[in-house]
């Protein structure tokens, strides 16, 4: 098919040198394409390089600790891709034998691996026949081939896989799965795609009637709701409190101050009269400096509304007052992994003086 000879071709003229292209060693393929997930290139080619160096190979990422594994990963967020991405290497090198799977059956069985990654792997480094289908792909099928069933539902998903399959080019289908999801990236763009210069112009439907912004089309719009975290920077002569999420919410296994949930956002003097900051501060003498930082952070289905207050405490709080809290050192809070909304408290210079 000319639409597939031609994304090819543009490919190998224009496609970006990234390391990850270098290579048929299927981990630091999976590895590019975990940290891909959810993440533009620009910023994962950092990500790619840093554990490419601390752990070269699986057997490397097998044997850290999640520990270490989360703060190489702080700040690309959706951190179970980085839990995952450690229990699939435990895996592999401790059950499998070191023996990365090649088919995409036996790759889809791995923690955290779709139809997507599991397609990208196998055509890549074992050359099956797979179509990957990513944001970059629906946007150049819909817009070239004029479909309106929207991306997010399963007619939709079911409809681009098997047209992405039935174009895919059998003898080079890695070549083909990472031209189409680089010609999505930066030709078809999804803002301002710049068709001067597209090489299937002629034959795109979305061009020919003037509506490239309608594609792809989405039914669903994604709803947030509002959490309120009210975290608490308390300190004594001694050091800092923080403490382990280990719910199964956002930002398991990562670091915070101590953080009481509200239904709606608190004054300091409502904040006090809480069961939690009761049962925290029982018996303990302590004095505020009030609202040091509020911040608003959006996730894909949440939206947080985060205030840190300033607290110094006489003596010590007790830990058990708090589920998995503890007392560190002043300088210390770079050995361990944390969240994005913690490490923005700290970039604006608000480190606390204890």
């Amino acid at each position: 098919m000319n639409f597939t000879r031609q994304i090819i071709e543009w490919y190998e003229i224009n496609k970006r040198e990234l390391p990850w292209r270098n290579t048929d060693d299927p981990y630091k393929i999976w590895l590019s394409e975990i940290i891909l997930q959810q993440t533009r290139v620009n910023q994962g080619l950092a990500y790619y390089l840093r554990f490419i160096e601390l752990f070269p190979t699986i057997k490397d990422l097998a044997e850290a600790t999640e520990k270490q594994v989360l703060k190489v990963w702080q700040g690309l967020g959706y951190y179970s891709r980085a839990r995952n991405l450690h229990k699939t290497a435990r895996h592999i090198h401790f059950n499998l034998n070191g023996i990365f799977p090649r088919t995409f059956a036996s790759i889809k069985e791995l923690y955290g691996v779709g139809d997507y990654t599991a397609a990208a792997i196998s055509s890549i480094v074992f050359h099956e026949a797979n179509a990957v289908v990513d944001g970059n792909v629906y946007r150049l099928l819909s817009r070239f081939f004029g479909i309106s069933t929207p991306i997010d539902s399963s007619i939709g998903k079911r409809e681009f896989a098997a047209l992405a399959n039935s174009i895919i080019d059998e003898r080079r289908p890695g070549v083909f799965n990472q031209a189409m999801m680089e010609f999505g990236a930066i030709q078809c763009k999804p803002q301002n795609p710049n068709c001067s210069v597209c090489p299937v112009m002629s034959a795109c439907v979305a061009h020919s009637e003037n509506r490239i912004s309608k594609y792809p089309v989405k039914s669903k719009r994604v709803k947030q709701r509002n959490r309120f975290f009210n975290f608490l920077i308390v300190r004594n002569n001694e050091g800092l409190y923080i403490r382990k999420r280990t719910d199964k919410d956002i930002w398991k296994n990562l670091y915070e101050p101590p953080m009481i949930e509200s239904n709606i956002s608190l004054s300091f003097a409502q904040l006090i009269k809480t069961d939690e900051w009761k049962r925290i501060f029982k018996d303990v003498a302590f004095s505020t400096k009030g609202l040091s930082f509020a911040l608003n952070h959006a996730l894909t289905h949440q939206q947080i509304h985060a205030q840190f207050w300033l607290i110094k405490v006489n003596g010590a709080i007790n830990p058990t007052s708090i589920n998995n809290c503890f007392r560190i050192k002043e300088g210390v809070i770079d050995d361990y992994p944390i969240h994005r909304l913690f490490a923005k408290y700290l970039e604006r210079n608000l480190h606390v003086q204890v």
